[in-house]
């Protein structure tokens, strides 16, 4: 069995494939795991038929199943062959705690799975636009205008998964662009100190906040990042390895 995939919003879900079949193993809160992690290559396709396995070590996609997604490069200027994003396009700002500010653009439909795909703590819509060229080019003008990211690696929210926004702040910033709506997103994590990151798949599930499982194990809180887990063959039962305790684990 081999993890190809996941869902990080709306409903947080490993795919698991087996002999060309593919299930989904839901991490909803209190969920328990089981698997121990062995070999990792690359986790193929998985289309409509079922999961096509791929042998390369290359992990977690070889070259041959590895896609770039074009569009996440664009500032304006279209890179495909066609322009294809024709419909309406919500330009946003993302909070992470305690104080770190993205601006971004998805469909106008897919707004709020999309701060939740990223784990936003709190957001603001700014506007909405008519296609995603002219959506471009209003955030790349944002970020180089007020010093602002248009994306935050993994590790740079995990600081903040047992911390609040800095509301003050927040407002402060985001109040000067007026914006059309703002979010307030509970992922229920229910931390009280920072999780240790691990790659494993063991443990209560205490949630999923963007594409960060968080397990509780023996005590501690894990943070596992669900992409590293992609190409991981599983096997059913406990992981074995030893594992880094919260005690002490961040000074």
């Amino acid at each position: 069995m081999q993890v190809v995939g996941y869902d990080a919003a709306p409903d947080p879900a490993l795919y698991l494939a087996s002999d060309g079949d593919v299930t989904h193993e839901p991490l909803e809160s209190g969920r328990e795991l089981s698997y121990s992690l062995g070999s990792r290559r690359c986790a193929g396709t998985v289309t409509d038929a079922g999961h096509r396995a791929c042998e390369h070590d290359r992990a977690p996609y070889c070259d041959q199943h590895s896609s770039v997604w074009v569009c996440a490069k664009c500032t304006g200027t279209c890179l495909k062959d066609e322009m294809d994003c024709v419909e309406e396009h919500a330009i946003y700002l993302a909070a992470f705690a305690p104080a770190l500010w993205k601006v971004g653009v998805t469909r106008a439909w897919r707004l709020e799975t999309r701060l939740r795909e990223q784990g936003a703590q709190r957001a603001a819509h700014l506007r909405t636009v008519k296609d995603g060229r002219i959506a471009r080019e209003l955030e790349a003008e944002l970020a180089a205008e007020h010093d602002i990211v248009d994306r935050v690696r993994v590790p740079d929210k995990l600081p903040g998964l047992a911390r609040e926004v800095d509301a003050e702040a927040w407002e402060a910033f985001y109040t000067q662009f007026d914006p059309v709506d703002t979010f307030a997103f509970d992922y229920g994590l229910d931390l009280t100190s920072q999780p240790v990151p691990e790659t494993i798949a063991a443990g209560t599930v205490a949630g999923v906040q963007g594409r960060v499982l968080v397990l509780e194990r023996e005590g501690t809180s894990y943070a596992v990042d669900l992409r590293d887990l992609v190409g991981y063959e599983l096997t059913e039962g406990g992981e074995t390895q030893d594992l880094q305790s919260s005690l002490g684990a961040w000074g």
